[in-house]
């Protein structure tokens, strides 16, 4: 087979590995953040960081959730960035925010972080903080799911199927997981432009 023939064939197998009762736990936690007032706080870096953006767009718009992503903000992460330090510019971000019971906060990550490798410390003191206050976690995360996946309510973690494309796969699929979500019956507010056209 070719590398495309692979790599689709490979997309399939992660589409078809997906843990369904995962997904399930984080559309009933999504219901009830909704239910409650919560807010979403969606928390990615570089490619994570735009996928926030684009979910955090369609639970809005969507689904109907008070959505916010702190690296939406260039200005204020690269400020945090410059005199506060990496590790700690989402969980500083958060305390501004006031992150409180009832939020949930949803870590889209390749690794979930990792405190003994120093890999996204910013996730981490996130995640931290967020238990601290008393929020809600979730993910959608590859490889084993790292600290995000021990300290989540809910977790989806995708599917390893070929170690080489563990990165395009996870952030592929966290794309495919946010549309599921915002058009599950239990989340969908409001149709999508196209379809309601098509009605």
């Amino acid at each position: 087979m070719s590398f495309i023939e692979n790599y689709l064939a490979e997309t399939r197998a992660v589409a078809e590995s997906i843990d369904v009762q995962a997904v399930d736990r984080l559309a009933n936690l999504l219901v009830e953040t909704r239910a409650r007032g919560g807010r979403l706080f969606v928390l990615g870096v570089g490619g994570g960081a735009g996928n926030a953006s684009h979910a955090v767009n369609d639970f809005r718009k969507l689904a109907g959730i008070e959505a916010y992503a702190p690296t939406d903000n260039a200005s204020e992460l690269t400020a945090r960035t410059n005199d506060e330090g990496w590790p700690t510019v989402f969980e500083a971000w958060l305390r501004v925010s006031r992150l409180r019971v009832g939020d949930l906060l949803l870590v889209l990550s390749v690794g979930g972080g990792s405190v003994e490798r120093n890999i996204s410390p910013n996730l981490v003191s996130a995640l931290r903080y967020a238990r601290e206050v008393g929020a809600r976690v979730a993910g959608i995360v590859g490889r084993d799911g790292g600290y995000a996946a021990r300290m989540a309510d809910a977790v989806v973690i995708i599917p390893t199927v070929n170690a080489a494309h563990i990165t395009p796969h996870t952030e592929s699929f966290q794309a495919v997981i946010w549309h599921l979500l915002v058009s599950h019956p239990a989340l969908k507010a409001c149709e999508t432009k196209w379809e309601s056209e098509a009605k």
